[in-house]
């Protein structure tokens, strides 16, 4: 039997929520949630995971894991949020401890511990979550971010942001960690899944006349706008000279400190009082 996969659109952010649930069991995964931010009144919400528990409960599943496929640049993570409401442990790939090292010190950070300890799970290549009767593998996904890991089985993946739907192209990896090498091989390796498994990218960004959308098949994979007649050497100077114009994602600087902190708002002062930083001169650190 078939999972049942369900997505939420994330319109600020372009970014698309997870379910994944085995219709025999129920059991259910939670993939990519999003925590809003509100950059002019520095106030974090729930909207977005909200309606993530909303389906779960109209639905009637029982949430078994929340997981974060890699640290995020450009939206804040809801695990946290949801584990919180749903007593579910979280996971995240297990070199999200060697992101949490890079970054500790270009924020200035000391306090924040960097052995993953703020999720319930980390996850390695080759491990293997259980849903109920579905279960996933766990395969490295090196390339946008050195922490990016893709889940999958016979019939579906969630590529991460590895590759988006094959009109927007694919994921940058100019990031620290980041490899436009190791994207390509990362790529690669999706396209080599059997042809009937479905990809669920995990952002989009539609182009004029289209609405948002985020599964596609290999084949079409295989078109996309980025990969299409290029080889690697081709495909990674094209990424590295597009990469090199790009500006940083509008919450980057300030997403990743809760990201890195398993979806938590920074640890707080002595005074009690939480605060976002924002590294200056970021290039340079």
């Amino acid at each position: 039997m078939q999972p049942n996969v369900h997505g939420i659109f994330h319109q600020p952010t372009g970014s698309v929520q997870y379910i994944i649930w085995d219709p025999a069991s129920r059991a259910c995964a939670i993939i990519d949630p999003v925590l809003d931010f509100d950059r002019g009144s520095a106030t974090f919400s729930a909207t977005s995971a909200d309606e993530l528990l909303r389906f779960v409960g109209r639905h009637e599943l029982k949430v078994e894991l929340i997981v974060d496929t890699h640290p995020h640049a450009d939206h804040m993570s809801a695990a946290a949020y949801l584990s919180d409401r749903t007593g579910s442990p979280t996971a995240i790939g297990e070199r999200v401890a060697i992101v949490q090292q890079m970054w500790r010190e270009r924020y200035d950070l000391p306090e924040l511990p960097v052995d993953g300890r703020q999720w319930h799970r980390l996850l390695r290549h080759g491990d293997t979550i259980t849903i109920g009767s579905v279960d996933l593998a766990v395969a490295y996904a090196p390339g946008h971010t050195l922490a990016s890991i893709i889940l999958y089985n016979e019939d579906v993946a969630f590529v991460n942001d590895t590759v988006f739907l094959p009109d927007v192209g694919t994921a940058r990896a100019d990031f620290p960690g980041g490899s436009a090498e190791e994207l390509w091989q990362t790529i690669s390796a999706i396209v080599a899944l059997p042809k009937q498994v479905r990809l669920m990218v995990g952002h989009d960004y539609p182009p004029q006349g289209r609405t948002a959308a985020w599964e596609c098949s290999i084949d079409e994979q295989r078109e996309n706008i980025h990969l299409a007649g290029r080889s690697a050497v081709d495909f990674v100077a094209w990424r590295q000279s597009r990469d090199a114009t790009l500006p940083l994602p509008d919450l980057m600087l300030l997403a990743l400190q809760v990201n890195l902190n398993g979806g938590r708002p920074p640890l707080k002062a002595p005074d009690g009082r939480r605060f976002l930083k924002v590294p200056v001169d970021y290039t340079h650190l």
